[in-house]
């Protein structure tokens, strides 16, 4: 393509000196026109060798609505239409994103220690599930504690509502929630109030319903791979280079046309590409080279844990930063529900798990894994503590219940507050789901308006899914799940923030917790090899954070009854030469809901209170 003035992606419709320009890859085409809503003319676009068609258009303009007619006969959106206003079958329109006044110029982006991230879906946060009305709840994201939000797919999708994973026009920020200004002035807010926000882009598979990449050309979709989701992108294949093109061009104008601080990476695992260089190598590489002098964090999500990801591009990995810990979480939920069914059967929810995903990051690192009959995982033992997420709520792992329950609806309350110790001051990057600051007592389902045929498939899969799970595949079960394509399941699914009052308790645990992380050095540093800890029980554990100058902590876990520790030879137990243990923090303080809590350390030796987390710190004696 010869440099045109003005343009900033290689694809789509661009506001240029003298009119609009567009270009689009259909390289099977003989003619491809440009098509604007109220104008008789069309207006053909010249061929270039490699299969692009581009041109100006002088009567074209911001906010025209246009599409695009191949061979003289269909009209499409465009693939890569930055906005959709009727929705993804309709007209595309033009957007100038230089007309949005940025106020951040003194942000500087972020880097992966010390953050604490959030989870959100936008149509569900708010009632309303637009932009503009989550807003006025972002200082209090920063009151809780949060650094960088999280927003699940914003690509548009056909249809009233649903999670973004089957987004079909990846440039285009969906209608649903508002205008491309309305997404950029909620980032432009963020970051006046020191947050980050980083967005989960899919880039494994398309939508199935409104999706005419193949209309444009068919070398869009892999032949060599699938996904459970259906085709693979090609990124590897005959014609694949305008295809790796396309959506390295979709990660870069997330970063420079939204400001974006990063980007979550989906099912990563399906992301096939046995190219020289990596799709993900090359996405992390154009991003990072984007937003320079600004930082941005770049997160994996991958079934097999495969920490090449977050390896050096020097040492052979794809230069991502960080990557979800499905074994801290799955660790965890055996622990506080009992159950350790269908993809938990691996895990028993002990001491000595929670101890090693803290230390060592994946319990899994190659070991033979009984659920899937094979090897899982890859050593990982050298990596720093924040390249690992770690959570016990997501939105996956929420829907992924019987009635789309939250966890601390599935354990009793002190068990609650103790494992949100433990992932609040944990060394690993922690990450909060919607409304898990205030135990929101709203469930969160899986929805999608789709299609009664699509629909159909869906709901049959989902069931499918679900029967992984002994207890679900009941038949007193089978008739108790929650309809996806239902409005009343969508509507569910939204948050009542007034409940961050009505459940003051918890979210004043999990502010408190946050405000420690931030106060305590040995919290937030996050530095390699300075935690260590002891299986005190069947239930009971302690990890020992190390200060400098003896200014350690001791975090001690109890998830069963009291524990007499009588005697206590655990030399992580004992306290600095000359001083003594104070309590700092307990989960069972009355001001979280809990029952009080008495001295640990007597002359009796260790009492430990059971279903509670208890944070000491050396004091002279």
């Amino acid at each position: 393509m010869a440099e045109v003035v003005g343009r900033r992606l290689p694809v789509g419709a661009e506001v240029v000196p003298g009119g609009v320009h567009f270009r689009v890859w259909a390289p099977l085409r003989k003619t491809v026109e440009v098509v604007l809503h109220g104008d008789p003319n069309s207006f053909p676009l010249q061929s270039e060798p490699s299969g692009y068609f581009s041109g100006l258009v002088q009567s074209a303009r911001a906010q025209s609505l246009y599409k695009y007619r191949l061979d003289q006969q269909e009209e499409y959106p465009d693939p890569a239409s930055r906005f959709q206003p009727p929705g993804s079958d309709h007209w595309s329109q033009v957007i100038d994103p230089a007309g949005f006044q940025w106020t951040d110029g003194n942000w500087h982006g972020i880097t992966p220690p010390g953050q604490v991230i959030y989870e959100l879906h936008i149509g569900t946060f708010t009632r309303e599930g637009t932009w503009e009305a989550a807003l006025p709840e972002l200082p209090y994201l920063v009151e809780t504690g949060v650094s960088v939000l999280e927003i699940m797919p914003v690509a548009e999708f056909p249809g009233r509502f649903g999670w973004g994973y089957d987004g079909v026009q990846p440039f285009a920020p969906t209608r649903l929630y508002g205008e491309p200004d309305d997404f950029r002035r909620f980032v432009d807010r963020a970051h006046a109030l020191g947050l980050a926000v980083i967005l989960d882009v899919v880039y494994n598979h398309v939508g199935p319903v409104e999706n005419y990449l193949a209309q444009f050309s068919p070398y869009y979709f892999s032949e060599r791979h699938s996904t459970d989701w259906g085709p693979a992108i090609n990124f590897d294949g005959s014609n694949s280079g305008p295809v790796r093109e396309f959506y390295i061009a979709n990660a870069v104008y997330w970063i420079d046309e939204f400001h974006l601080d990063g980007l979550r990476l989906d099912a990563t695992q399906d992301i096939h590409d046995e190219s020289d260089e990596h799709i993900l190598s090359a996405i992390a590489q154009a991003v990072r080279q984007k937003a320079n002098p600004r930082q941005v964090m770049l997160v994996a999500e991958n079934e097999p844990q495969n920490t090449k990801l977050v390896r050096s591009i020097e040492d052979g990995g794809y230069g991502l930063d960080a990557i979800w810990n499905d074994d801290f979480h799955h660790s965890a939920m055996v622990l506080l529900t009992g159950h350790n069914e269908a993809y938990y059967t691996d895990y028993l929810g002990s001491p000595q798990e929670l101890i090693s995903a803290i230390k060592h990051g994946f319990l899994y690192q190659g070991q033979h894994y009984k659920w899937q009959n094979q090897r899982r995982g890859t050593p990982c033992l050298d990596l720093e503590p924040s390249s690992f997420v770690l959570f016990t709520q997501n939105h996956d792992q929420v829907a992924n219940s019987a009635y789309g329950l939250r966890c601390h609806a599935l354990t009793d309350p002190g068990r609650y507050r103790a494992i949100t110790a433990l992932l609040l001051l944990a060394p690993g990057t922690p990450m909060l789901f919607q409304g898990q600051e205030f135990a929101a007592s709203n469930p969160f389902f899986y929805f999608a308006d789709l299609p009664a045929k699509q629909g159909q498939a869906v709901d049959r899969g989902r069931a499918k899914f679900l029967r992984q799970f002994r207890s679900l595949a009941t038949p007193e079960m089978a008739s108790r799940f929650d309809d996806p394509g239902d409005p009343k399941t969508f509507e569910r699914s939204k948050l009542d923030h007034l409940e961050r009052e009505r459940h003051a308790e918890v979210y004043a645990l999990h502010r408190d917790l946050l405000k420690l992380r931030r106060t305590e050095p040995v919290f937030n540093s996050q530095r390699k090899g300075f935690c260590d800890g002891a299986v005190l029980s069947q239930h009971a554990f302690v990890l020992r954070f190390f200060g400098e100058q003896t200014n350690d902590r001791l975090l001690l876990l109890n998830f069963g009854l009291d524990l007499d520790l009588n005697p206590a030879p655990e030399p992580l137990l004992a306290p600095p030469e000359g001083k003594l243990w104070k309590m700092l923090f307990s989960t069972e303080h009355p001001a979280y809901g809990g029952s009080g809590t008495p001295p640990l350390e007597t002359e009796k030796n260790w009492r430990i209170p059971g279903c509670a987390a208890v944070v000491m710190k050396p004091e002279p004696r």
